[in-house]
């Protein structure tokens, strides 16, 4: 599912660089004029909850019901991505939103909603933005080359900031003039060009020689990605703390125009598009930024000076100073979400690329909507300024955790290695047959023996991620320059994708495990069944199948395998083989 591009003059660094692709631009127009009508309507059902109870607590649950969908349904939205058509899952995705936000405005228009219906609504709504958003992410880098995707990122994260910029005043003035009704009413329609756009998208799709997973076992091939890639998990955790801690200020930002500002909801839609703007800044520096700061201290600065921003809401009662402070929110909110994003797509390779945006997206979602519901319970016990002053506290304290979890140092996007041929076999196999074991030898010198281990560490976060389980490295008591790596796959399928979702890197470290083996013969490698009830005849005279219909040839690795690893320079050279 690749998209050939022709080389371009203009600079990758360029912030409008991706804008220059045809099917990019187009999707991001539409997407900036969805998520314009999104922010018009979250204007409209805010002030409606607001004026239908008094309750902090009720307010803060419309964020916590539009971001809990995200959480509950990205890693099966993210595997959907993986496995089939994105642009059709997009389609369907916007689909739903739109159905949701008909069907709010059509309750409205019979002023049949309630607070627990408009809750209910906007977690429809929420669904469809959540299924889509893997699909239409991990998508982006199909739409431009490799060396603008970070540039595409940021602009993704632009057009969200673009509408804030402007449509929380829109939608301010909307309401003010015309009723919660018409912000509803104008979402669903914004939500037509984005449906246009993806029903003119041309996607080139490369099928693949093995048939998709099952949605069950997507998920869980997901996960074990994602459990063993340390990068990823470090993303995941650092962006569920920040969306606990700074999720207060957006969940609590009608309250602070109504009994900070004393204002209406112009004074709300005025304060959300100053957030929207600082973020819109904050996205165009974010190339210029990465240059000049890595990971871990850009995540430092704006955690600090979010922190100080909420303390300046908390404690200001005028609306030009909230709104300033409002502004250098807004842009390092947005700078910590693109840099989040940013290590996340880079660090996950194609064939998993949705699950990956798809954990991110369920970990800062979730962090968020259960910030939202926790720092609107406490508003109704301490009230909201008491509730900015404890989250922004908290704020300050979150660059502790750079010590234990720094953000990886990542440059560019994991690349998948070549495809491999199927390993020949003996036996009749089927697609489930399975478990199945693989056994590598190795014959290693003693004083490489602390080296090779440590080499073989990585390996086995490699193998897991990929898919094997069951994962040890043993030594041979006897024989102590002999070492047998030995994992498991549930099936002969599963272990024909496991050993092609190998990235580059991952293909490296094969080679410089093999580079320790010294002989005398290659390297061994065994592939077993390992419930081979269905490979028996059921008595001596019955036919043997496996001798007839011969699928395969041998299950040990011949010298014309040395290309699956790439070949290795050096005395090694014929005596490394890959598993």
């Amino acid at each position: 599912m690749t998209t050939s591009y022709k080389p371009k003059t203009f600079s990758a660094d360029g912030i409008i660089a991706p804008l220059r692709f045809l099917t990019f631009r187009r999707i991001w127009i539409a997407s900036v004029l969805a998520n314009l009508g999104a922010l018009i309507r979250s204007v409209g059902v805010a002030w409606a909850m607001t004026q239908m109870t008094s309750s902090a607590d009720k307010v803060a649950l419309v964020q916590t019901a539009l971001m809990l969908p995200v959480m509950f349904i990205s890693m099966p939205a993210g595997a959907i991505a993986d496995m089939h058509d994105r642009r059709i899952v997009a389609l369907v995705s916007v689909a739903i939103a739109f159905a949701g936000a008909s069907a709010l405005t059509g309750l409205a228009w019979f002023d049949l909603i309630t607070p627990n219906l408009l809750l209910a609504l906007c977690f429809v709504v929420g669904s469809g933005m959540a299924l889509m958003d893997p699909a239409w992410q991990s998508s982006v880098s199909e739409q431009v080359p490799l060396e603008t995707l970070p540039a595409a990122v940021a602009l993704n994260s632009i057009s969200y900031n673009i509408a804030r910029s402007v449509g929380p005043a829109i939608g301010g003035i909307v309401v003010a003039t015309a009723g919660a009704l018409a912000s509803f009413a104008l979402n669903a329609l914004l939500y037509l060009p984005l449906i246009a756009a993806l029903f003119l998208w041309k996607r080139v799709s490369v099928p693949s020689r093995l048939p998709p997973e099952k949605l069950s076992r997507a998920i869980v091939s997901g996960m074990r990605y994602i459990i063993n890639s340390p990068s990823i998990t470090i993303v995941l955790v650092r962006s569920m703390v920040m969306g606990v801690i700074g999720g207060g200020i957006i969940a609590l930002m009608p309250l602070v125009a109504r009994d900070l500002l004393h204002g209406g909801a112009a004074t709300y839609g005025t304060m959300l598009s100053a957030f929207g703007l600082g973020a819109v800044v904050g996205a165009l520096n974010i190339t210029e930024l990465r240059k000049r700061l890595a990971g871990e201290p850009a995540i430092r600065t704006c955690a600090l000076s979010m922190g100080g921003a909420v303390t300046a809401v908390a404690l200001s009662g005028a609306p030009i100073l909230t709104a300033a402070a409002l502004f250098l929110a807004g842009a390092a909110w947005m700078i910590t979400w693109a840099l989040f994003n940013i290590g996340v797509q880079l660090a996950a390779p194609r064939w998993v690329g949705g699950r990956s945006l798809a954990a991110y997206q369920a970990a800062s979602s979730g962090g968020i909507a259960i910030g939202s519901w926790a720092w609107g319970s406490l508003a109704d016990v301490t009230g909201v300024q008491t509730t900015l002053l404890i989250s922004a506290a908290l704020m300050f304290v979150t660059p502790v955790l750079g010590l234990w979890l720094p953000m990886p140092r990542i440059s560019a996007r994991e690349q998948e290695a070549e495809m491999l041929a199927d390993p020949e076999v003996r036996l009749e196999l089927s697609g489930r047959s399975g478990p199945l074991v693989v056994e590598i030898d190795y014959r290693v010198p003693g004083e490489n023996a602390r080296a090779f281990h440590n080499v073989m560490q990585d390996v086995q976060l490699f193998r897991q991620r990929t898919g094997a389980y069951g994962w040890s490295i043993a030594r041979d008591i006897a024989y102590p320059e002999l070492w047998t790596e030995r994992y498991h796959c549930p099936t002969w399928l599963d272990y024909l994708r496991q050993r092609n979702r190998s990235t580059q890197s991952d293909r490296a470290l094969e080679v410089q495990a093999a580079a320790f083996h010294v002989g005398p013969g290659p390297i061994r490698v065994r592939r077993m069944l390992e419930r081979p009830f269905g490979s028996v005849r059921r008595n001596d005279d019955g036919p043997d199948r496996a001798a007839k219909e011969l699928v395969r040839g041998q299950g040990l690795l011949g010298v014309d395998e040395l290309a699956e690893v790439g070949r290795p320079t050096g005395k090694l050279a014929q005596k490394q083989r890959s598993p």
